[in-house]
């Protein structure tokens, strides 16, 4: 694919409440470091020249800071200071896109995605100007209902993971709205402003840390990779 600046909004919002722990999520060390420096050492090494722009609180940032000084992390990047949600926050880091190209839109608290699922979305992203990358659904589903739950047809849903990817142009118009409480991601709202959105396979692995048991998943994957 033509070779489009490519940036990257990781927005690390969270205040880790269920988590139980005062210390948000994305600054919880697992395998030796925080897990919001894993997520973005994961697009580092896809590609080195991927522009970095970490979306946090503004109170969250003089400790971000603190952190990559005690952890010698000097990857490359950006800090925008989040919104009151994820739409605002998303928005806040759109404004440090300055050129054409491609945004990925991902999770801090994703630090698992391969590099083949972050190259999938880029590519198609490319071609079709937006893409998410999903998973099938393998759990039975039920659906409520004014009696109470009936089974429904796992086979027409499926789950979203991120990075989702954008072609640049259509990311920020689709963002030059009011909030809307149906935006329910960053494929919601660009698929609000009438655009199509192509789905890719994500990676089973790629969970978004929530619970002390997603801390366990996460540090057993990571510690598996080093050792391949």
């Amino acid at each position: 694919m033509n070779e489009l600046p490519k940036y990257v909004l990781i927005v690390a919002g969270g205040r880790g409440l269920r988590m139980g722990e005062q210390l948000p999520k994305q600054f919880i060390p697992i395998a030796g470091k925080p897990v919001l420096m894993h997520t973005l050492d994961a697009f580092v090494r896809y590609d080195a020249s991927v522009r970095l722009i970490v979306v946090l609180p503004e109170s969250h940032q003089q400790y971000w800071q603190d952190l990559c000084r005690e952890y010698n992390f000097s990857v490359p990047h950006q800090i925008a200071t989040g919104g009151e949600t994820r739409f605002h926050s998303v928005r806040n880091g759109l404004k440090l896109v300055n050129s054409s190209g491609l945004v990925a839109v991902h999770d801090g608290v994703r630090p698992l995605v391969t590099t083949d699922v972050i190259d999938a979305c880029f590519r198609a992203a490319a071609s079709d100007k937006a893409a998410i990358p999903v998973l099938p659904m393998i759990d039975s589903l039920r659906e409520y209902n004014a009696t109470g739950s009936m089974p429904v047809d796992r086979t027409r849903y499926c789950s979203v993971q991120t990075p989702q990817v954008f072609d640049s142009a259509t990311v920020l118009s689709a963002y030059d709205v009011p909030f809307d409480e149906c935006f329910t991601d960053d494929a919601s709202v660009v698929e609000a402003s009438g655009h199509p959105v192509t789905l890719v396979a994500g990676n089973r692995e790629n969970i978004k840390i929530t619970t002390p048991f997603d801390l366990l998943i996460a540090e057993a994957v990571l510690k598996g990779r080093t050792n391949i």
